[in-house]
């Protein structure tokens, strides 16, 4: 099944993505949102197969204005130097553990919302990811349990200010700008995606393939990250996890040969099995 969450009247409606588009569920009667899916797990999940059972009109995904996949969560962790093949090309090493990092909960934006480039900065980057929506209280899991708190997976971006990145040890500061998480629109239950399987994921900039990888070549997979996680954070329903980006991002270009983002770009960032996440910069 894949959720999203859109704007109907200034309102915000829950609808799920079918092969004849999007049921709204909120005007079918639902009475809750995304999030309550979340908390409401297999139980939420069988009252809205019963829905989409019954008669409605769809709506056309393509004209919709998506709001945020989740409200508000209260944690938004990533995972670094997770492919094999970035590790490579930005000259580091494969960790022997994680590397976990946040970027605060104003970073989310939904798909489609223009993204705003702070001129005091300079260095922007895209990194496509994808990204785990937690389902369960979830705090010192095992990797082999870890997937029992997984409710589902989404397409983000990891927008990056390289040139402040870097000024320190921690990232937090190249990371965090107002609206550098992108995310959706859609979240595919984890019922429906296998997260260990070689999905596609690419970032397309301005029209350009700029990444093209596989899923497959994370140095640490979805069980393993969220055992890591949990060992540290107390992860919550609706909690979001970047698990990493493939090669091609800018950074991992030669000196003298970057040209970073700038207003006016746009970015796009498609998972297969999933949805494909557009972002324009301003």
């Amino acid at each position: 099944m894949k959720l999203l969450r859109f704007y109907h009247n200034d309102e915000i409606h829950t609808g799920v993505l079918t092969d004849r588009g999007v049921a709204d569920l909120t005007a079918l009667g639902f009475p809750g949102t995304v999030n309550d899916v979340i908390a409401g797990g297999r139980d939420a999940l069988d009252a809205i197969e019963t829905l989409l059972a019954g008669d409605y009109t769809p709506l056309p995904y393509e004209t919709l204005r998506f709001a945020n996949v989740v409200d508000d969560p209260s944690k938004i962790v990533c995972v670094g130097l997770n492919y094999n093949s970035h590790a490579l090309e930005t000259g580091g090493t494969a960790p022997k553990e994680p590397v976990l990092f946040s970027k605060f909960s104003d970073t989310l934006t939904p798909a489609g919302e223009p993204v705003a480039l702070p001129p005091w900065q300079r260095c922007y980057d895209y990194e496509a990811e994808l990204v785990i929506v937690m389902g369960k209280p979830c705090y010192h899991v095992t990797a082999a349990e870890a997937m029992d708190y997984v409710f589902g997976y989404t397409v983000g971006n990891d927008l990056s200010a390289r040139d402040c990145q870097f000024l320190s040890n921690q990232w937090l500061s190249g990371k965090s700008f107002p609206g550098f998480s992108p995310a959706g629109p859609v979240i595919v239950t984890a019922d429906s995606f296998d997260p260990d399987a070689p999905h596609a994921i690419r970032c397309i900039w301005n029209g350009n393939l700029v990444q093209n990888g596989t899923t497959d070549d994370m140095i640490f997979n979805c069980a393993r990250i969220v055992e890591s996680a949990s060992r540290f954070f107390a992860l919550k329903p609706g909690d979001l996890i970047y698990t990493g980006t493939p090669a091609g991002v800018i950074l991992g270009k030669a000196k003298g040969t970057r040209v970073w983002m700038k207003s006016g770009d746009h970015v796009r960032v498609e998972i297969e099995g999933i949805c494909a996440l557009d972002t324009p910069l301003v």
